[in-house]
């Protein structure tokens, strides 16, 4: 039976120094003999886990709305994670399991969206959040707090929390005025066995420091993020001194040990396995953020030579993590003999029908939401190329935000600046149909909660930031074969940090190296003037820093809006009724080798 979304779902699981109990079954372990010494007695364990669930329940797609499917064949969805976790429950034992996760859980999809922005849980009487009520359904022991868990600002976090029956852990999200734990930072999970003494399980939750510049609008002067390193540090040895046979850290937090705002902060964004390196004590470590697949990932801690075994389960529930634990008793305690780690994949097993039926009724609003028709297109518009060619499908996402700021900034001192916009290929998947559009279709061009502002920037300062832009192209000759699929994401560069600018013209020549591709770049016809002032409207995630970009961090705010940039498109297509790429279309940039256009 669903759960009923006006009541509260029940106490939160034990956090802190307070312990959990999981379910029931036989724990497997070695018996006596009846005569001879007696063997060690033995113990072991399964902590599943995922990450990266952004919003998804389902396999399905509501930016297309079908089911999901991408080249491999992924599924995706917790409803698929239930099956997983309930058949490796039947094969342990389910006393002999715990279920965490990484974070990033109520960002990603419409459906998040819905119970954030359009039926929201902050209000009085308001749903339980899906995921919520699917991770309770699930039975999960704990999660890490994740970044994009902040983008709705703290009071949806707040709520999404009293509405866990698991605790969110965040050892190093510390208020910002007494820098104590502004979530728990770890919990405590006690495993019963057949050998007389329980074994202590202790998860510590890390988030990512990089919130601090991301959501900066909604966390500075509330909460600060110190590294994982420091925090895990302080931790570790305290959950073995309060008596934890297992310590597991669940890291928002990838494992490559780089960061894409560089030097922006003291902190290390992709810790991970700089976590394990560092500090001993640790025996395993959930990692997500990157959206990488790691079945098994060993690391030697400096101090103790030991081997700490990370895993990552890619992301949306595609693959969960399987942390397989031996133990030994000995010398009056529990010590860790053995960790290895492996992932399921989702697309082997059906939905499990307990989700479905839970949130069935919350799936079929959201489908009738996303396809209300807001308005039609006399052209059908695709992204697919647009990370190496000059595509209406950017430009219209260009135009609305040039069209908002000017309208912002009518009637004041900068009225009579030219006004520029910023905006990457968030999804190569995007299209805007011929005919009707629907809130899905206006959507997915903007798959993200970014808002909009307008800086001040020169004509100098437009160009590096061009330059630091066109990186994301593999250096390639003149006369070498082009290959597409080869040519952008130089530096491991996502999509999402390679910006066009909108309102100038220039062209990238990819045969030079990075720092020196900008060439022919004009404003309205003419050499762009390096002294000469510019408004740019551009998202907050990259105003705030985000992808290292130079001087729009820095720069003046003339202006900020506090609603997601894809409401504007949505609000836009409402008020013009049709779209016309003849209206704001045209090819302003392209990739150049020595002067000859590559596509």
């Amino acid at each position: 039976m669903p759960v009923d979304r006006r009541t509260f779902l029940g106490t939160s699981a034990a956090t802190g120094a307070a312990v959990a109990l999981t379910g029931q079954g036989v724990a497997p372990a070695v018996a006596a003999p009846a005569h001879g010494p007696r063997p060690a007695k033995r113990y072991a364990f399964t902590v599943m886990g995922t990450t990266d669930l952004h919003g998804n329940v389902f396999n399905w797609d509501y930016f297309t709305d079908k089911e999901f499917d991408d080249k491999a064949h992924n599924d995706v969805g917790l409803a698929k994670i239930s099956t997983l976790v309930e058949k490796v429950r039947r094969e342990k034992g389910r006393r002999n399991t715990l279920m965490i996760d990484a974070g990033d859980t109520i960002q990603g999809t419409q459906l998040s969206y819905y119970y954030a922005k359009v039926d929201p849980i902050t209000a009085r009487r308001g749903p339980v959040h899906p995921m919520a009520q699917a991770m309770n359904a699930i039975g999960y022991d704990a999660a890490a707090l994740g970044n994009h868990e902040f983008n709705y600002g703290i009071p949806v976090l707040r709520k999404f929390e009293e509405q866990c029956d698991f605790p969110l852990l965040g050892a190093n999200a510390l208020d910002a005025k007494t820098l104590r734990p502004a979530f728990e930072p770890y919990s405590f999970h006690r495993l019963r066995t057949p050998c007389g003494r329980d074994v202590k399980v202790a998860v510590l939750g890390l988030t990512n420091p990089g919130i601090a510049i991301w959501d900066k609008a909604n966390v500075q002067g509330k909460m600060t993020f110190p590294g994982l390193e420091e925090q895990a540090a302080k931790y570790v040895p305290r959950l073995r001194s309060m008596g934890a046979d297992v310590v597991i850290v669940s890291a928002h937090s990838g494992s490559s040990g780089t960061s894409s705002y560089g030097d922006q902060l003291p902190y290390i964004e992709n810790a991970a396995a700089l976590v394990a390196e560092q500090v001993p004590g640790i025996d395993a470590i959930l990692v997500g953020h990157a959206h990488t697949e790691i079945p098994e990932y060993r690391v030697k801690n400096k101090a103790t030579g030991k081997d700490v075994v990370l895993s990552e389960p890619l992301k949306w529930g595609q693959r969960l993590t399987l942390f397989d634990f031996e133990l030994v008793f000995e010398k009056g305690r529990w010590s860790v003999e053995k960790v290895s780690a492996q992932v399921l994949n989702s697309n082997t097993v059906e939905e499990d029908p307990k989700i479905v039926r839970l949130l069935s009724d919350e799936h079929r609003k959201v489908v009738a939401y996303v396809n209300q028709v807001i308005g039609t297109s006399v052209a059908a518009m695709s992204s697919e190329q647009g990370p190496f060619q000059d595509v209406p499908i950017i430009d219209l996402i260009n135009h609305v935000q040039v069209e908002t700021v000017k309208g912002a900034l009518a009637g004041g001192e900068f009225a009579g600046l030219p006004v520029l916009s910023q905006a990457s290929c968030f999804s190569r998947t995007a299209a805007i149909p011929a005919g009707q559009v629907t809130i899905k279709d206006a959507a997915g061009l903007y798959p993200f909660e970014n808002t909009l502002e307008a800086r001040l920037l020169t004509g100098a300062q437009l160009k590096d930031y061009l330059e630091y832009s066109a990186k994301y192209y593999a250096q390639t000759a003149p006369g070498e074969v082009v290959d597409p699929a080869k040519l952008t994401n130089a530096e491991a560069t996502p999509d999402y940090n390679y910006d066009v600018v909108y309102g100038l013209s220039y062209d990238i020549d990819i045969a030079q190296p990075k720092g020196s591709r900008i060439v022919n770049l004009t404003f309205g016809g003419q050499p762009l003037d390096p002294a000469a002032q510019f408004v740019l409207a551009v998202n907050n995630y990259r105003a705030s820093g985000g992808g290292n970009f130079p001087h729009v961090p820095g720069a003046r705010q003339l202006w900020a809006n506090s609603d997601e940039i894809r409401n504007t498109i949505i609000g836009w297509v409402k008020a013009k009724g049709t779209i016309d790429p003849a209206q704001f279309a045209s090819v302003d940039w392209k990739l150049t080798r020595a002067g000859v256009p590559v596509f």
